[in-house]
């Protein structure tokens, strides 16, 4: 009679902190982008310019910064839908603002306030009156686009002051953008808010349990108020960017960005069902994603191809993780 030979399987809080970092989704998305930039590479004579590389982060600076905010709020368990809505409105705001002769500091002012506000609406409907934030997101992504569509019509805001497009356009040394340089400051403004603080903690136990966090002295309403003012002004911040880039204001500004923002999220590792994730993760995804759609663009891909790639996409990383459970 042979004896068994068991394996021992050793608990992931058990293993070597290197040995956790290889096995994480971070450097799987580490992989891929290497994988992509190599593709990339070969599949194009102008990949590698300088110049062009830089303007590839223009593919995702913008969205990411809606990605951030999106990314706690995902993992207290929530979701804003309305976030490419509020971009609109803001950017409507902002022409209004330039129209009555605002100078450049009130106009980003009235970008982020619009944003702020816009935020606090969905936070009272969600956190104050306990409504659902999938179906009160969807209704104020509704209601926001229309309102810039009221104000403008087929209409648009031209005319920005010169120095309001360096949000935009601008360069801090060479070839970095402003905008890129905005992007590593939040990326670690939040890793650090989500992360390192109280206030993260709470967020990761709302996700996890909200009934078990409110016993534990945790003000979960004022938790998840606060993540929507977050995700308001961030999408009113995109839309300084963005404006600022375009030159103008248009009612159908960022139409389907709340897609991709989501994508973006759930591509770095946030779990869709809240309680998990990591901001390192969702700069990875963006890096990908902006990686894709700027290798798309020199290979002359349909905009059409880019909205299939992105549905697949959205899809298989959220089917990806319960596949991979079932089998183990």
């Amino acid at each position: 009679m042979t004896a068994r030979i068991e394996t021992r399987v050793i608990p992931d809080r058990l293993q070597s902190p290197f040995s956790r970092a290889l096995r994480s989704w971070e450097a799987l998305l580490l992989a891929v982008f290497v994988a992509v930039f190599v593709i990339n590479s070969f599949a194009s004579p102008y990949f590698l310019n300088a110049w062009n590389l830089s303007d590839a982060t223009f593919n995702f600076t913008e969205k990411a910064l809606i990605a951030f905010a999106m990314a706690m709020l995902i993992i207290a368990g929530e979701i804003d839908l309305s976030v490419a809505s509020i971009l609109a409105l803001s950017s409507t705001a902002m022409g209004m603002a330039m129209t009555a002769g605002a100078g450049t500091p009130v106009i980003v002012l009235t970008g982020l306030a619009t944003g702020l506000v816009c935020g606090a609406v969905n936070g009272l409907l969600v956190a104050g009156m306990g409504l659902p934030s999938i179906v009160v997101t969807i209704g104020t992504m509704s209601l926001f686009r229309g309102i810039s569509f009221v104000i403008l019509g087929d209409q648009a805001f031209n005319g920005y002051p010169t120095d309001f497009a360096f949000f935009g356009q601008g360069y801090v040394f060479w070839v970095i953008s402003f905008e890129l340089v905005l992007f590593f400051v939040c990326a670690f403004a939040y890793y650090l808010l989500l992360h390192r603080t109280n206030f993260g903690r709470a967020v990761y136990a709302i996700g996890n349990n909200p009934t078990a966090a409110l016993f534990s002295g945790i003000r979960v309403q004022r938790v998840r108020f606060m993540l929507f003012l977050l995700t308001g002004v961030m999408s009113g911040l995109a839309a300084v960017c963005l404006t600022s880039r375009l030159g103008s204001t248009r009612p159908s500004i960022a139409t389907g960005w709340e897609l991709e923002a989501v994508t973006m999220v759930v591509l770095g590792g946030i779990n869709i069902l809240g309680g998990s994730g990591t901001i390192p993760g969702v700069v990875l995804a963006a890096f990908i994603m902006g990686l894709v759609t700027f290798g798309f663009g020199l290979l002359n891909v349909p905009g059409i191809v880019m909205s299939i790639f992105l549905g697949l996409l959205l899809i298989g990383v959220i089917a990806l993780p319960r596949l991979l459970a079932r089998r183990k």
